[in-house]
C-alpha cells in the first residue's frame, strides 16, 4: 500500500489523481478530514482508506509491514503564522516520526521540503546540500523545512529511498480551499472577475521595474510528474529543487491570466507592505540539473501554457484535477 500524507491538500491531492491515471488504488490517504473545505479534492478519487492525521504515526508504526512506499507531502505550510511550536510539532517531529518508520522497516520516503529554506537567496538557488546548513529562511515555515532537511541528512539510519523535494511557486487546481495562500494565479483570476484589474506589488528594489519582480511559478501537473518519477526509477537519495528550472515575471502571470480569459491587461501597483518589505523575494529559480541529472526527462510546462489550463480547465468550471 502507498500512504499520501496531505492527500486532502492541494499538492496531494494532485498526487492521488496521478496514482489514480496509472490504474492505482491501494492507497492510504492520511489528512486532517475534519476541515470539510478540501473535501472535493478528494472526493470521487480512488483509494483504500482515509486516516486522521492524528492516528497515522501511531498507526504506521503498528502496520509498516502493510506500506510499500509513503509520500509524505502533509504540512502547515501558513508562512504568516509565527508560532514556532506549531511547526515543529507538525513539520518538523511529525517528519521525524515518519522517516524513522521508514527507515527502520525499509520503506522509501519521498517528502515535501520548500524553497522558502532559501530566504533571500543569499546563497542562490542550487540544491548543493552542502550549502543546507548556511541557508537564511525568513520566517518560522521556512525554518521548519531546513531544519528538518538538515536533520535527515546527518543521519545514519535511513530509509532504503529518500528524497526531499523543494517546491518552488505551485499553482494549478485543488487550491480552492487556500485562501490567502493560494497562488497568485488563483487570486489574479478572480481579482479580473470582480474588478476587471489585478493589483501586483510595486518594486521597492531599482533593480526590478514594477511587476518585474521574478518567481519560478511551476504548474501542479509538472509536480506531480517529478514526484511520481521516483515510484517508477531509482535515484540517487538527497534533496532535489522541483520548480520549472526558468523565472517569469508577476507581470508576465498577470498578462497570462488575462489572455486566458481573453482580456486585455489592467494592471495596478499598490506598495509592499512595509513590515514585510525588507524580506520580500524579488528573484527566485530553481536550478534543476540535479533531477535532470538523474534521468528526469519530461518537459516543463511554460507558464502561459500552465496559466491557460488551468484557468479553463479548472477555475471558469470550478473544476478539480
Amino acid at each position: 500500500m502507498i500512504v499520501i500524507t496531505g492527500a486532502a491538500g492541494f499538492i496531494g491531492s494532485c498526487l492521488l489523481s496521478r496514482f489514480n491515471k496509472e490504474g492505482i488504488s491501494d492507497i492510504l490517504i492520511v489528512d486532517d478530514f475534519q476541515k470539510t473545505d478540501k473535501q472535493s479534492n478528494y472526493e470521487g478519487k480512488k483509494f483504500l482508506r482515509k486516516m486522521e492525521r492524528s492516528e497515522f504515526p501511531v498507526w504506521f508504526k503498528e502496520h509498516a509491514g502493510e506500506v510499500s512506499f509513503v509520500y509524505h507531502i502533509g504540512a502547515r505550510t501558513d508562512t504568516t503564522e509565527f508560532n514556532k511550536a506549531i511547526f515543529d510539532e507538525l513539520n518538523v517531529n511529525y517528519t521525524k516520526a515518519i522517516w524513522e518508520v521508514c527507515a527502520e522497516n525499509n520503506i522509501p520516503l519521498v517528502y515535501a521540503s520548500s524553497a522558502a529554506t532559501y530566504g533571500l537567496g543569499e546563497y542562490g538557488y542550487d540544491d548543493d546540500e552542502s550549502l543546507i546548513p548556511s541557508l537564511k529562511p525568513l520566517n518560522p515555515y521556512g525554518d521548519s523545512k531546513n531544519d528538518f532537511d538538515k536533520w535527515a541528512l546527518q543521519q545514519k539510519q535511513q530509509p532504503p529511498l529518500w528524497l526531499g523535494f523543494k517546491f518552488f511557486n505551485v499553482y494549478g487546481p485543488n487550491e480552492f480551499h487556500k485562501g490567502r495562500m493560494a497562488s497568485v494565479i488563483f487570486h489574479a483570476f478572480h481579482q479580473i472577475q470582480q474588478n476587471g484589474f489585478v493589483k501586483l506589488f510595486r518594486s521597492h528594489n531599482p533593480l526590478y521595474q514594477d511587476g518585474g519582480q521574478l518567481r519560478d511559478f511551476v504548474y501542479v501537473k509538472d509536480v506531480v510528474e517529478v514526484l511520481y518519477f521516483p515510484y517508477t526509477h531509482k535515484i540517487k537519495n538527497g534533496i532535489y529543487n522541483l520548480g520549472s528550472g526558468r523565472a517569469r515575471t508577476f507581470a508576465d502571470l498577470a498578462k497570462a491570466t488575462f489572455r486566458a480569459l481573453g482580456k486585455e491587461p489592467v494592471i495596478e501597483f499598490i506598495d509592499t507592505p512595509v513590515d514585510i518589505r525588507d524580506k520580500y523575494q524579488y528573484f527566485t529559480e530553481a536550478n534543476m540539473k540535479k533531477l535532470i541529472g538523474q534521468g528526469y526527462e519530461k518537459h516543463f510546462t511554460s507558464l502561459e501554457d500552465g496559466v491557460d489550463d488551468y484557468v479553463k480547465h479548472y477555475l471558469l468550471t470550478k473544476s478539480y484535477y
